[in-house]
This record gives C-alpha cells, sequence and structure tokens, in this order.
C-alpha cells in the first residue's frame, strides 16, 4: 500500500546529541536555519512529532511565515500543516500548545491509548491503531484517509529510529551544529537497531550560517540506488495531477512532475491545465521551468502516462519535448494505450534518444482512473 514521502528533520550536536540534560531546550540551529525549517514545514501536508517530544519541548509546529501560509492557502491548501503526534499511552497534557495552535491535529494511538486519550478532552482525531503502534498502517492511513503525500518528521530519536529501521524514511534533512553534548544520559538522533541499506546517498550540503545541512537518500540495500519509494510518492503526486484534469472525450488525463536529482520540485502541470484544451501534461511542466536550468540534464519527469510520440495538436510531441529539454529519466505508470493513436510508443522514442524509462505498474490503476470513460472500464 502506499504512503506518504516520510522526511526526517532534526538538529544534532557534533557528538549526534538532540539535546542536553538541562531544564532548558538546548537550541542547536540557527535563525537562518529555523527560517528553512519553516519553509519546509510550509511544503509538506502535515508534520509529526512524538509524545516525548511534545512533553520535553512543548512545540508549537506553525508556519510562521505569513507569505508562506498565504502562499498555501492560493494552492488551495490549508494554512497549516496537519499536525500529527504518536502516544501509545495515550496520556498528554491537554493545555500543551500542540493542540492550541495551528489547523488540525490528529493522534495515532493504542487502543487503550485513545480510551484514556478521550478521557482527557484532547483538541484532537484519536485514531486507535489497535495494540500497538503500527507505522506502516499509520502511514497508510496518512495517504489514504488523510491524503497526505509529503510528511515531515520532526522528532525524536525513537521515531526517527523506528522509521528508519523499518525502512519507512524516504530522505533524511541533518543539521550539524558546531558544539559538543557528551552526556550518555541526553538524547540521541538515533538510538540501537537494526539499520539496513548501507551508505545513504548524499543529496546536498549547504553552510547556513554556523550550522551545515546534510540530506540523505536511503538506499536500497547493497545498491547504492536510490529506493524505489521516492519513484512511488512522485508517480502517485503526478497521478493526483491526472485526477484533477476536466475531463474530455477526445484526450487523456494525465499529470506530469519534474524532479530534480536532489529531490526538489522544479515543475508540475496537468493535460489541460489553465484552460487549454490542447495542452499535455509534460508540455505544461516543462513550460514552467527555466530551458537553461542544469538540473534538467539529471531530472526525472514523473508521468502518470507514458509521453506521447505523435500528436496532431502540436509541432512536436511530448517524448521529444522531454529530450529537447535534456531530460534523460521519465517514470510512467501506464502505457500509452490506442484510444486515439495507433502503434504509440513514447517509450521508444524516449529510449532512442538516450533517455531511460521506468514503468511502475504498481500506480497503473491510479493513472487509469481518470480515463475510465475513455477506455471502456
Amino acid at each position: 500500500m502506499p504512503h506518504p514521502y516520510v522526511l526526517l528533520s532534526a538538529a544534532v550536536s557534533l557528538d549526534g546529541y538532540l539535546d542536553d540534560t538541562g531544564p532548558e531546550r538546548l537550541l542547536l540551529s540557527s535563525p537562518a536555519d529555523f527560517d528553512r525549517v519553516d519553509e519546509v514545514r510550509a511544503s509538506v501536508d502535515a508534520v509529526l512529532v512524538g509524545a516525548g517530544t511534545l512533553r520535553a519541548d512543548n512545540p508549537r509546529l506553525l508556519v510562521n511565515s505569513p507569505e508562506r501560509r498565504a502562499a498555501r492557502v492560493a494552492e488551495g491548501l490549508p494554512e497549516y500543516p496537519l499536525k500529527v503526534t504518536v502516544s501509545g499511552s495515550g496520556d498528554l497534557d491537554p493545555a500543551a500548545r500542540f493542540w492550541h495552535t495551528g489547523g488540525d491535529k490528529l493522534l495515532y494511538t493504542t487502543d487503550e491509548g485513545a480510551a484514556r486519550a478521550r478521557t482527557l478532552g484532547l483538541a484532537t482525531d484519536i485514531v486507535p491503531l489497535g495494540d500497538t503502534l503500527d507505522w506502516r498502517r499509520l502511514l497508510e492511513h496518512l495517504h489514504d484517509v488523510r491524503g497526505v503525500r509529503r510528511l515531515m518528521v520532526e522528532g525524536g530519536g525513537l521515531i526517527h529510529t523506528q522509521l528508519v529501521t523499518q525502512g519507512l524514511a524516504d530522505e533524511v534533512q541533518l543539521v550539524l551544529a558546531p558544539l559538543f553534548v557528551g552526556d550518555p544520559d541526553a538524547p540521541r538522533l538515533f538510538g540501537p537497531g537494526s539499520y539496513q541499506g548501507g551508505r545513504l546517498r548524499l543529496l546536498e550540503t549547504r553552510q547556513i550560517g554556523d550550522v551545515v545541512l546534510a540530506r540523505y537518500a536511503p538506499t536500497a540495500p547493497g545498491t547504492g540506488e536510490l529506493p524505489h519509494a521516492a519513484d512511488l510518492h512522485w508517480l502517485a503526486v503526478a497521478c493526483d495531477l491526472a485526477a484533477r484534469c476536466t475531463p474530455s472525450d477526445t484526450a487523456f488525463s494525465v499529470g506530469a512532475v519534474v524532479v530534480a536529482a536532489d529531490g526538489t520540485e522544479l515543475a508540475r502541470g496537468h493535460s489541460r491545465e489553465g484552460g487549454d484544451p490542447l495542452v499535455h501534461a509534460e508540455e505544461a511542466a516543462l513550460a514552467k521551468v527555466d530551458p537553461t536550468d542544469p538540473r534538467l540534464a539529471t531530472a526525472t519527469v514523473y508521468s502518470s502516462l507514458e509521453p506521447c510520440a505523435r500528436r496532431a495538436s502540436r509541432p512536436a510531441p511530448c517524448a521529444r519535448l522531454l529530450l529537447d529539454a535534456g531530460v534523460r529519466r521519465v517514470v510512467t505508470a501506464w502505457r500509452e494505450p490506442g484510444t486515439f493513436v495507433q502503434d504509440a510508443d513514447g517509450s521508444g522514442l524516449l529510449r532512442a534518444g538516450g533517455a531511460t524509462v521506468v514503468v511502475v505498474p504498481e500506480l497503473e490503476e491510479r493513472a487509469k482512473a481518470p480515463n475510465a470513460h475513455l477506455i471502456g472500464r
């Protein structure tokens, strides 16, 4: 079952600690990095923290920038991402700032914890997961029921450890602060566990004031390749875009996303975007990217339907537009049927031009859904 793209975010000391044991929270980050974190929060659908972090830090977990909140609203999103916490016991302080700031809140807990949480009158939706906390079930619920496609996890260390050791993390954003803690009783970012996959792939390093951001992606065991989960995430985004298309009896509904090698979304588009009855999804997405952007050469284009190889409505088909833009990797969920064009082979045109084409059959039915009226389903 699909789950959100899971992004772990943390700041640590050089010796790997999240905090010290003093009465006040140890500020490891910098004002400039706090603003970066605010930008990341504004880009996700939900932010998750554990019960331990709620008790220790009493966070608000808000998007602080009015401009970023306004941009979310302009895109049809809630002003704030969904705030999520996890507690096996359900024993949480109903006066905590988490419950009384921002938008919607959600608590995942056990059946026993749900009974306790309800007696506390917490200002939140409560989702029991059974006798134990099941992370896969939790992520599937977030994805399928709450529509969360991108999840930011801000702690604590136990949750980060569980998500990594269970192979559920898609990205780690780690900020290194120039100090040491050295207290064996202080909380660490990662604890003991069965870690698989070997060396992570470095996506980016960036100096932000006196701290350094390092972004990593877990890799498949023994391969050094990015996990299939990343392709699933972005292709699911493309399928969601296809579902937003105005239905047509003469053209497919398709969504497309252009993603840089470091995981940055460069652009997205969908069929008939902007009221143009002829525009294709890949064409709409590419039109939003600077053609001189060097990231195009190593970018991946995710398209819910195989890019077209022939079309009458434009001088060049989408497969040719992608090659001319320098794109050399395309991921799609569904090969184009012969509904409108016989012997369509966008993948063949792309491969002949030196591009790699990956077909992900797990999402084929999702890509077909908004086109059911065209394919006799």
